[in-house]
């Protein structure tokens, strides 16, 4: 892809936001962050990105993993969002069709529900409608002795029937980095584990801001025509440390999900939960089933965030009354994971309520805000950041910047194409590097032809130095392209946001962990000591995170 996400490359980075002056300098490196980026660079502007820890690392990578429309939001009426979702829906599945898989949805619908079927079927033409009937299917009417037959741990008792129709699931964490290197591709100055601090202003607006590099412990100011701010439920705190008189903007919400393995809770489609207050989603993705969300009101520090035993009953307990016969308890949860959802606060009774459109704002004094919205709108979203930051451009720049290019492939390695090739080579990559034709797919799967350069990638050091297995291999290949392509900076980073390993398997992929860290550590300049730290630091943060489900 030219230019990369290297270490090396983060070096040239820091250097030059610390020297140049740049047209728009960007806070957060999540999906919203990295889409404005991208957008931005498709113009010919001249672009400064800074995330405070990892790429993803906030709500991007805690999401349901879904790329939908929205079929709850029809209740509400917001039929411009679903139609914007589902526009983005399509598009995205030529951008990114490694990383946004479409997927049948199943939603029974009772007797004591609260919407009936009659309704619901309603909806589901509407939800078509809304798509132009462009979904990989349309919807179809299900009776109950086929949700019996499909879904025979289904509670059948009162059911009335259902309905099946096509969205999307998705790598929520991958896509923020493949948009990321795209955006880098444009010539975006990016860098990770850079932290913002306070505003220098001229004549009353923003010339810089302080920053400070996590990693190498040096500070230095970034200088730009404009600033954005994208980072998600850290708005009001950032709206604060710029702007002394800012008003508070959001209702965050915080989201919990569950994970377990498909031998424990075999779906082969996802399953809505619809008749609570709050739908929550069993979503079947490679081996593993994800389950949730909760949605409560979270006023503390998004960082903070954490599962907590409610959550993880909650969850259980709408389980226990759509799949009884699946008879799934605490000791199936393979993993958890929560966010803090940015939503704007518009004054709606619940969390539920609160709509999930995004609002785009700028500060006279040099900074434009973009907070609330869904995930599947990101591109369109940061279109929309980029037209309202150029309002405070000159005529002529709002001329020069005028069009942007971000429809085509986020990698040029993975358009459908491509990713189709991948699938038909696979065999004889394996063939040729005498390994087991699984693992091949796995990578063709998840990087398209780009697997073949991460399976040549220094891969025989790998394999005769380091790793002990076929498997763990593969897992040292992916890491070590992690680290060159996609700024992977500690091993906590590959096992959280960069691979399947924790949320999918039992063991966390823990016994490959030495392994991994080893190959990290040969690019990143690591000591044995320093390795045994990485290790140490990703098994306390697996004990934090999953507290409420091991106590």
């Amino acid at each position: 892809m030219g230019k990369t996400l290297s270490p090396n490359e983060r070096k040239k980075a820091l250097k030059k936001m610390s020297e140049e002056t740049f047209d728009l300098a960007i806070i957060g490196g999540g999906i919203t962050g990295a889409g404005v980026a991208r957008d931005a660079a498709s113009r010919g502007m001249k672009v400064a990105l800074i995330e405070a820890s990892d790429f993803a690392s906030g709500t991007s990578s805690r999401s349901s993993k879904l790329i939908h429309g929205g079929i709850r939001y029809l209740e509400n009426l917001e039929f411009g969002l679903v139609f914007e979702a589902l526009s983005e829906r399509q598009r995205l599945f030529d951008m990114a069709p490694h990383l946004v898989h479409p997927l049948r949805f199943i939603l029974p619908v009772y007797k004591s529900g609260r919407v009936p079927a009659w309704k619901m079927g309603l909806g589901m033409w509407f939800y078509d409608a809304l798509s132009l009937f462009e979904a990989p299917e349309l919807h179809t009417y299900m009776d109950r002795e086929e949700l019996a037959r499909e879904f025979p741990a289904l509670q059948t008792r009162e059911l009335d029937g259902g309905f099946a129709y096509y969205d999307a699931y998705m790598d929520d964490d991958r896509l923020v980095l493949e948009t990321l290197r795209s955006a880098r591709t444009f010539g975006a100055e990016i860098a990770n584990y850079v932290r913002a601090g306070n505003a220098v202003f001229e004549d009353g607006k923003i010339s810089a801001l302080e920053c400070e590099d996590l990693e190498g412990g040096w500070k230095f100011n970034i200088k730009a025509r404009h600033f954005v701010s994208s980072v998600g439920p850290w708005t009001d705190k950032v709206g604060t440390d710029l702007f002394k008189s800012w008003k508070k903007k959001l209702r965050p919400s915080k989201g919990v999900h569950l994970t377990f393995s498909r031998e424990r809770f075999p779906l082969q489609d996802a399953v809505v939960m619809g008749a609570e207050k709050r739908i929550v989603f069993a979503i079947p993705r490679n081996e593993m089933v994800i389950v949730g969300t909760t949605d409560t009101d979270y006023p503390g520090d998004p960082s903070a965030v954490r599962t907590e035993k409610a959550d993880v009953d909650y969850i259980l307990e709408v389980l226990e009354k759509y799949f009884p016969g699946a008879k799934v308890t605490k000791g199936d949860i393979i993993g958890t994971y929560a966010g803090v959802r940015p939503l704007i606060h518009d004054g709606s009774e619940t969390e539920s309520k609160t709509s999930r459109e995004h609002e785009i704002w700028t500060d006279v004094r040099g900074c434009t805000f973009v907070a609330g919205g869904k995930y599947t709108t990101y591109r369109n979203m940061a279109e929309q950041t980029v037209h309202e930051a150029l309002d405070a451009f000159p005529i002529e720049d709002r001329a020069r910047f005028s069009h942007s290019d971000t429809l085509g492939p986020l990698n040029p390695k993975v358009s459908p194409i491509m990713l189709e090739r991948a699938r038909r080579e696979h065999t004889t990559w394996a063939a040729q590097l005498q390994v087991p034709a699984r693992f091949t797919a796995q990578l063709a799967d998840r990087h398209g032809l780009e697997a073949r350069d991460i399976l040549d990638g220094g891969s025989a050091e790998i394999v005769s130095t380091i790793a002990r297995s076929s498997e763990e291999w593969m897992w040292c290949a992916e890491a070590l392209h992690a680290v060159e392509h996609t700024m992977c900076l500690h091993l906590r980073d590959f096992y959280l946001r960069r691979s399947p390993l924790v949320l999918s398997r039992a063991d966390h992929g823990l016994p490959f962990a030495k392994a991994i860290a080893q190959t990290m550590g040969r690019e990143l300049g690591w000591s044995p000591e320093r390795v045994s730290d990485e290790i140490n630091a990703l098994q306390n943060n697996l004990a934090t995170d999953f507290a409420a489900i091991r106590s």
